[in-house]
């Protein structure tokens, strides 16, 4: 069965559509995947047994034509994207049954469940979602002495746990909680944790803003990863932390998926259709005011509060829990 799959947008949206790719490859007998999507997307999903190929989406429409008219056949083409681009990468592929996602068409529900919805209803089956499924082989990542020497920086080898902050998220900056508040965080465990700060190529300024705190309070346990990691990389190093603290983000589904014990801090987006999926280890902080959820990329109101309440006693009482 040769299956054509495009991923959806976001790096934690194709982390949740995981247990409905395992409902498509457990309905088909000997299924033959292609996956299309973001670089970072198919980094996520490329160690799938059943993928065999993978197309890195050229957003230009005159380039999505010729990739998909370059393609062979296909016997079925699932789209987890709602969006123009994608209803017309559907008209363009050459393939006998044609499905894409519609989130008009799924209320009241996680995420995870809305993309298994829309799989059940293409397969006419009625299966449930099972746990996030992600792989990670063993040498898609080089652990070191707590972790790895970069331009010849090097860190003596501890036995403490680790942790994790990641202060970014692509989303936007109402997601964001406030870079100072993480870096306070981060020095009031430094003496029960070596810390690891995450963060994509877009956030350096961020993660530096915290190293030059940590720096400046004579915290020397931490390693500052922003921008310095791949996608396998950083599924790696999530897999070794013993506490994980987070925005809603991509890494945060990552956690999830490797049952990572996490604190995700949530302000604009709907903890109900987007919090870590089956993960028992996960805590939320949140300050439910009467503008929440409102989903924008930046506060409409511009006051951030739901965000800006957050202190960090809130972060450092819920990591007591663990």
């Amino acid at each position: 069965m040769r299956i054509i799959i495009e991923l959806p947008t976001w790096l934690g949206d194709s982390v949740m559509a995981t247990p409905a790719i395992e409902n498509i490859v457990n309905y088909y007998s000997d299924p033959k995947i292609t996956i299309i999507g973001s670089n970072a997307s198919i980094e996520l999903l490329n160690n799938h047994p059943k993928v065999i190929k993978t197309i890195v989406i050229d957003k230009r429409y005159l380039s999505l034509f010729k990739m998909a008219r370059n393609l062979s056949e296909f016997d079925v083409f699932f789209s987890f994207r709602n969006s123009i681009r994608s209803t017309l990468l559907k008209f363009f592929i050459n393939s006998i049954d044609k499905f894409q996602f519609n989130k008009k068409k799924y209320h009241n529900a996680h995420l995870v469940e809305k993309y298994n919805n829309f799989i059940n209803s293409c397969l006419g089956v009625s299966s449930s979602p099972n746990g996030l499924k992600l792989r990670l082989n063993s040498n898609d990542w080089k652990t070191i002495d707590f972790f790895r020497t970069f331009e010849g920086e090097k860190y003596i080898e501890s036995t403490k746990p680790i942790l994790g902050i990641n202060p970014g998220a692509q989303y936007g900056s109402a997601k964001r909680w406030n870079s100072k508040k993480f870096a306070i965080v981060a020095s009031e465990l430094s003496s029960k944790f070596d810390i690891l700060i995450f963060g994509g190529p877009k956030e350096k300024a961020i993660t530096k803003e915290i190293e030059y705190y940590l720096k400046d309070n004579n915290v020397t346990n931490y390693y500052n990863l922003g921008g310095r990691t791949t996608v396998k990389e950083l599924m790696g190093y999530i897999t070794q932390l013993s506490l994980f603290i987070t925005g809603d983000s991509g890494p945060m589904h990552i956690a999830a998926s490797f049952q990572v014990p996490t604190i995700a801090i949530f302000g604009p987006t709907d903890d109900k259709e987007s919090s870590q999926w089956m993960n028992n280890k996960s805590l939320i902080v949140k300050k439910n005011l009467s503008c929440q959820p409102c989903m924008k990329r930046t506060c409409p109101l511009n006051h951030h509060n739901c965000m800006e309440l957050i202190e960090v006693g809130d972060i450092l009482n819920a990591a007591d829990v663990f």
